[in-house]
Formats: structure tokens, sequence, C-alpha cells
């Protein structure tokens, strides 16, 4: 499914429950009616409760889901020809201004999620990544493992945070989102709704901080390769070769370079947002 459509960036919008979200407050109003009319058929009530509580944690487990709101997990159609190449977890002093050299070296522009704590700590790798012409975006203050359990007043707090980290290291604020490991809850997107925030996961991963190989982490992302994939790596957590390297470093050239024979374009996610909302200005015009 292509990227859905998003208002003007950083512009609060209304936020719009999904079916499955309807359908679960749906049935907790009806839940609570049977029981009140027929107390006996509390039994029946609180099982179908549970079960809408475990489908909605199904769609947060599972990070390229709209269960739970709009999800970029491919780029819009009008990028053509472009794909994403997003890296997550960073900055890391060592790895990310080697992840640049790369990218420089197939003219390739790359989409980091940051994270805000790391941003603080190392603010000129951060400057380095906008200057070489690259997009940072938001990917929470402090990536706890524990963030899809919050609700949605520690969840503002994290991602606004990190809003305003970013946006003071780089004079940008961030228009995308990505939640630590993908995993969500039913309270991200009123929350990403009110900081005029997207949702961006991703067409598929290279599992580079657990792979130790530099070709399985190539192969995962090139099979199937198409336009307008989102692809998904990582400058921190990278896992290690035999060496000590970062698997990452390896494994970049060879998508880069395949990618390019593919006649397939790197581009950014707020890139792609810009195209995306000049075709639909344009057909505004044109009706």
């Amino acid at each position: 499914m292509n990227a859905p459509l998003t208002p003007p960036p950083n512009t609060a919008r209304r936020w719009k429950p999904t079916p499955l979200i309807s359908g679960a407050l749906a049935l907790h109003a009806g839940a609570a009616v049977a029981v009140a009319a027929a107390p006996s058929t509390w039994p029946w009530a609180g099982g179908s409760v549970i079960a809408s509580h475990l489908v909605l944690m199904a769609g947060g487990l599972w990070p390229r889901s709209a269960w739970l709101g709009p999800n970029w997990t491919r780029l819009p159609a009008a990028a053509g020809q472009q794909i994403a190449l997003t890296i997550d977890d960073g900055p890391d002093p060592e790895v990310t201004p080697r992840v640049l050299d790369v990218l420089d070296r197939y003219g390739a522009r790359a989409t980091f999620f940051c994270i805000g704590e790391l941003a603080q700590r190392h603010p000129r790798c951060v400057e380095d990544i906008v200057a070489r012409g690259h997009a940072v975006e938001n990917h929470s203050q402090r990536h706890r493992h524990t963030f899809s359990l919050q609700g949605p007043g520690a969840l503002r707090r994290e991602i606004e945070t990190a809003q305003d980290t970013l946006a003071q290291i780089t004079g940008t604020r961030p228009l995308f989102f990505r939640a630590p490991a993908g995993l969500r809850n039913p309270f991200l997107e009123p929350v990403l709704c009110q900081l005029g925030l997207q949702l961006a996961s991703w067409t598929r991963r290279g599992f580079d901080t657990r792979s130790r190989s530099a070709d399985a982490i190539t192969q995962r992302l090139l099979r199937g390769l198409a336009p307008q994939d989102i692809l998904l790596l990582h400058d921190g957590h990278a896992a290690r070769d035999a060496r000590g390297e970062p698997v990452l470093l390896a494994a970049l050239p060879q998508l880069l370079e395949a990618a390019a024979q593919a006649q397939l374009r790197c581009t950014t996610l707020r890139a792609a947002l810009a195209l995306d909302a000049t075709r639909v200005a344009s057909a505004k015009m044109a009706v």
C-alpha cells in the first residue's frame, strides 16, 4: 500500500479512529450495556473485550500494520523510480560519519531517525547529516523498550521532547516519527496527530543489528526491491562482523550499487512528501 496523504508539515490534524479502533470502542460500550442489563452475560462480555484487546495488541506488535492509524510502509506514487533508505538508532560518533561518507560516494540521500538523547550527546553528527543533504526525523527521546506500554501523556512527552531536541540542533522540526522497534499502541496516533507527525515504518528491513553477514543483510533488502520501497538499516546498535567492523558499512555499498543498476534513486521521506503535496496541489488546480 502506498503512503497515505498527509496534511501540511507539522500541522495538527484531527484524529480519525480506524475501523478496528472504532469497532473496539463500540464493543466495549456494548459489553457494558449488556452487563448492566443482564449481569449473567459478564463472561461473554468480558471475553469479547479481552479478544478486542488482543487484536489491538497484535496491530501494535506488527510494525507495518495500519490497523491503529496511517503508516508509511512505502513511498507515495509521486516518488516514481525512487526508494527511501532509512537509518535508525543514531547518531553514533564512530559509525554515522562513515555511513555519510558511503552515501556521498554514491550520491544517495537518506533519512536518519535519530534518538534525542544521542543527538544531544553528539550534535555535530546530526549537524553533519543535514549539511550533507540528508533528513533527520524523530525516533523518540530515549528509545525505551517500554515505549509501546506507555499512556498518551508519557508518549507525548517522549515524542515532543525529541521534536524540540532535534529542532534545536537542525533548525527544522521533524515531519516523521518511527516508534522504537516499530512497536506501538492505540494511544500513539492521536499524539502524532496533535504534533503534526506522520508514522513511518518500512517495506523491508535488513536485521543489521542482529546479522553479522553483509551478504545476508543485502539479500533481505534486495529481495523484491521495487520503486517506492522504504528500507531499514541502523547506524546505532549496529552488529559487528568477525573483524569488529559495523556490518552496515559492508552492506550499504552492495545495496546502493544494486539500486543504481536497477535505476532506483534514493530520496528522503520528506522529499517524497513534498512531491506528493505538489501532485495533490496540481490535481486540485486542474479540477
